[in-house]
């Protein structure tokens, strides 16, 4: 069974106090060192999926991986991806100088996105990228003025929407022909064509693909192996190019709930090998970026449980129980109606023989964490655990209400280490800025 497929962190266990631990360190001692609401990275998940992806990928032998860094993007994270031999797929310039800044070789970065600024390009051409994921049109334009400017080449890949629809949220599905990314494939002659007649400073590698998130079902890989492989074939044979590479994106699920039922590493290697073995060409080189089924898993979010409500429906008794976070720091469930499992951390052996909802700190009504999850009774000053909060959590937290972000800390082999601060208030206004006109004397 590969990590991506665990509900909880690869360490969690009862430690002899009857809390949850993770990384060697007791959660509830966490809570109270480095207070809550808290993000918590237990490191041995980390790199357990990391290998698994490595192994099952080993067989072929024009893989590189990728992490899709929108996922989680931290000065050491990205160190550990890049200890565990991972190029990384950005899609900012914030990304870009994050990984940047945490040495990483930028041969081994793809700059993707579908709006690139003229500032984002400069900076992406100047550290050197090893890869633009061209786009549109427009940015195919930009991009060849820019680096005509700058005297240099970029290497690029076409990113097409291949006509993939995967049975995952709307909001989340990229690869089919209605969506902002991408040109479709009756697209494709023209901007080739655009780049070998007209746009001299882009050196067009391959094509790019990203289908969807949180997939489940592997034939929707199989088919874009396939139709990619093809489209490269087809270029190849009507321009006469030499196209060698393949980016096959990520979007492999995770065990959420114990619903859930995401494909092993191992399937997903298999399936694109069978895709590929269809056809008799040269194998290309294949990116692969998964994002979430790399971090996802690690991450559990720490939560001290405050006040409580009840009310009464049609004579059923509903009980609230409120929390120092929510929707600001995992918005999940309030934009896609994400699911998640919890414990007790400081009393997960007790009977769960409590029904209760998980609300959210913030003011609206649709903050809310998880909807009806039995739990042990739950008292003011109880610690939650929640799993499966690695992925997007962190990277699309806010400061709605004007409260501060969480810390994130890494846990291993019974140490702890912030890695990123918490924020303060000062570090809220820090931005600020009073005019003149309206400051006291």
């Amino acid at each position: 069974m590969s990590v991506n497929q665990s509900l909880k962190p690869i360490t969690i266990k009862i430690n002899n106090s009857g809390h949850i631990e993770i990384g060697g360190c007791d959660s509830v001692e966490l809570a109270k060192k480095y207070g809550t609401p808290l993000y918590v990275i237990d490191e041995k998940t980390l790199r357990g999926i990391c290998r698994d992806y490595k192994e099952a990928f080993k067989d072929y032998p024009n893989i590189k991986m990728m992490y899709a860094s929108k996922a989680l993007c931290t000065s050491a994270i990205t160190r550990i991806l890049d200890e565990e031999g991972f190029g990384f797929d950005t899609v900012s310039q914030g990304e870009i100088y994050t990984v940047y800044k945490s040495g990483v070789d930028m041969s081994k970065v793809l700059f993707n996105g579908n709006n690139k600024s003229r500032k984002e390009i400069e900076l992406a051409l100047e550290l050197k990228v090893g890869r633009f994921s061209v786009d549109n049109f427009f940015e195919a334009e930009l991009l060849n003025k820019i680096a005509q400017e700058k005297g240099v080449n970029a290497d690029i890949l076409l990113r097409l929407t291949p006509g993939i629809e995967c049975h995952t949220h709307e909001y989340i599905q990229t690869g089919q022909i209605d969506s902002k990314f991408g040109f479709d494939l009756t697209q494709v002659d023209k901007i080739v064509e655009l780049i070998k007649n007209k746009y001299k400073n882009l050196t067009l590698k391959g094509v790019h693909a990203h289908i969807g998130s949180q997939i489940f079902e592997l034939k929707s890989f199989s088919d874009e192996v396939e139709i990619l492989i093809e489209e490269i074939e087809r270029i190849n044979k009507k321009f006469g190019l030499e196209l060698d590479e393949m980016n096959i994106g990520g979007g492999l699920g995770v065990k959420y709930t114990e619903y859930d039922c995401p494909p092993d590493v191992k399937d997903l290697a298999k399936a694109v090998a069978e895709a590929m073995n269809k056809h008799s060409v040269k194998m290309p080189t294949i990116y692969i970026e998964p994002g979430r089924s790399i971090i996802s898993t690690a991450g559990v979010t720490l939560y001290t449980v405050g006040s409580s409500k009840e009310v009464d429906i049609n004579g059923v008794t509903k009980r609230y129980v409120a929390v120092d976070g929510g929707m600001a720091d995992n918005p999940r469930p309030s934009m896609y109606q994400a699911e998640y499992v919890a414990e007790v951390a400081n009393k997960p052996n007790e009977p769960k023989n409590e029904k209760v909802t998980i609300a959210g700190r913030y003011c609206e009504s649709g903050d809310i964490l998880i909807n009806e999850i039995e739990l042990p009774k739950l008292e003011q000053g109880d610690i939650i655990c929640v799993y499966n909060t690695g992925a997007y959590n962190y990277s699309m937290a806010s400061n709605y209400n004007r409260v501060e972000k969480p810390a994130m800390v890494l846990v291993n082999s019974a140490q702890s280490d912030i890695i990123v601060n918490r924020e303060s208030l000062d570090d809220l206004i820090s931005h600020d800025n009073i005019p003149s006109r309206l400051r006291k004397e």
